[in-house]
């Protein structure tokens, strides 16, 4: 018989009583990250996470459940699915080396596209998950240098970074982004991916797309959306955003004027200053033309 998981919500004072009823009974008791307790029985795993979550893994969970939670209920419909995924995805982050791939730079205006493949194994996973290590979108730049140098001291990557010169050349090459961006993926993948491994890709486009980029490699595809909740994903997040910003950094001072991130209004300004300075013909070497901000520079400049 296959594993099958159940996730329930409980209170705080239900967990204190599961706690309680749980150690009157013969279990091994193991310690996970993020989670109050974790228990380990014959042919089942139960994890109590601080979020209330309790997890429940094994062939025949609902009997843990009935037995030692009585009359709650798995949370509900698609909340319920999500929930499940992301527990199996916790789970599965801590015991199956995992290889995760992540962009930046997709939505900025000025400076490269990046993307980063991280494998990760279990003991080195658990390590980062005490860490703190979080999706790049929640660090600041400092921390983002930081973390970025400490991850490639410690964890086998890859980064395939795209300069905007070079970039401006291959994008007319693809049918819209998507594709191009699965390209880049499959590339930093490849590098790091050993025969058989699980890979795991934040969902940004149909899932065929990254299926047709990858197809021929011996691994176990997983697409997600919110996927950076993997320690892996997280890490190669974080190295994407590092080596963004070093890229515009490199923009920045070869040309003597600040880029700005994002696509915003002030970014538009920096775009005028630099045409000011280096004309519009020099915007291919430090932006991607093909965004919205390239006309609105053109009509300003008259």
């Amino acid at each position: 018989m296959g594993q099958e998981t159940i996730v329930v919500q409980l209170s705080a004072a239900e967990q204190a009583a599961l706690r309680q009823r749980l150690n009157a009974e013969d279990f091994a008791w193991r310690k996970v990250p993020h989670a109050s307790f974790s228990v380990k029985g014959e042919g089942v795993v139960a994890t109590q996470y601080r979020s209330g979550k309790l997890v429940v893994q094994g062939a025949d969970p609902q009997l843990f459940v009935d037995r030692f939670v009585g009359g709650a209920k798995p949370v509900a419909s698609k909340k319920a699915g999500r929930d499940r995924r992301e527990a199996e995805d916790e789970v599965a982050a801590l015991h199956v080396t995992t290889v995760g791939s992540d962009e930046a730079g997709k939505g900025d205006y000025f400076g490269p596209l990046v993307v980063a493949a991280v494998r990760l194994e279990p003991e080195v996973a658990k390590k980062m998950a005490a860490g703190g290590v979080m999706d790049s979108k929640r660090l600041t730049d400092s921390k983002a240098h930081q973390m970025g140098a400490a991850l490639r001291a410690s964890v086998p990557y890859a980064i395939v970074r795209v300069d905007p010169e070079d970039y401006n050349q291959r994008y007319p090459q693809f049918a819209g982004l998507n594709p191009f961006l699965a390209e880049l993926h499959a590339e930093a993948i490849t590098e790091v991916a050993r025969p058989g491994v699980r890979v795991l890709v934040d969902r940004f486009a149909n899932e065929r797309v990254m299926q047709k980029a990858l197809r021929g490699l011996d691994i176990t595809l997983e697409q997600a959306t919110r996927a950076e909740r993997n320690m892996a994903v997280a890490a190669a997040s974080i190295l994407a955003r590092q080596e963004f910003l070093l890229g515009l950094a490199e923009l920045s001072e070869e040309f003597d004027v600040p880029l700005h991130k994002g696509a915003g209004p002030p970014t538009d300004r920096s775009g005028l200053r630099f045409v000011a300075e280096h004309g519009f013909e020099a915007l291919r070497k430090v932006a991607k033309l093909h965004f919205k901000n390239t006309e609105k520079i053109r009509g300003r400049m008259a």
